[in-house]
């Protein structure tokens, strides 16, 4: 479980719509490299409350749910997700943007979940339960809290570390002008993430 949540905050991490742009785009409009630090922070933050919130419901509705019908509840929704995602794959519009920190952690867990990131950490963590409850362990006796926190952390620590260093990379070394050709192409293998996730779910 550890390496999974731990690579899709990476990839999480790597996705232009969840964060880096906007921090890019923020440093680029102040004309200096501090507001791209500034921002990474609460855009961590959101991102953790969106992938957090999700797992806590998930790891809660197993404690009533049979797993095995929770990961086809789940790859369902992905499933969705990632179909969407395919019809509605667009250009971002660029303009000037005005927002605080605490707008900017509540855009960022918007997006986050619009995006399905908690989802697609959710089969990796119901796996995790599923092999304990197998083992003998049962999550009836133990709280869903520690996991999904667990799992949030591992899993924001790496979206932060990743998108800090591409953010850093992109404002200072590239711009923004190399992304306005890439976003489809982003936006189309995010797409067949969800969907190659949502296909992988029963068999965790």
């Amino acid at each position: 479980m550890i390496t999974a949540v731990v690579a899709l905050g990476a990839w999480h991490g790597i996705n232009p719509g969840m964060g880096w742009l906007f921090a890019v785009a923020l440093g680029i409009q102040e004309g200096r490299g501090r507001a791209v630090w500034r921002a990474l922070p609460p855009l961590a933050l959101g991102h953790a409350l969106a992938v957090g919130q999700t797992l806590l419901m998930g790891l809660l509705l197993g404690l009533v749910i049979p797993v095995e019908f929770l990961k086809w509840l789940v790859a369902a929704a992905l499933l969705g997700f990632g179909i969407f995602k395919l019809v509605r794959s667009r250009h971002p519009s660029y303009g000037g943007m005005q927002v605080g920190m605490g707008g900017l952690t509540l855009w960022s867990m918007l997006m986050a979940s619009a995006h399905g990131a908690g989802l697609m950490v959710l089969p990796f963590v119901i796996g995790h339960e599923g092999h304990a409850m197998r083992d003998g362990v049962s999550m009836a006796g133990m709280s869903a809290h520690p996991i999904s926190l667990a799992a949030t952390v591992l899993h924001t620590t790496a979206y932060l570390l990743v998108a800090g260093c591409v953010a850093l990379l992109v404002y200072h070394k590239l711009g923004l002008r190399l992304l306005r050709s890439a976003w489809i192409n982003l936006d189309l293998i995010w797409a067949a993430a969800l969907i190659a996730t949502a296909i992988v779910t029963p068999l965790i």
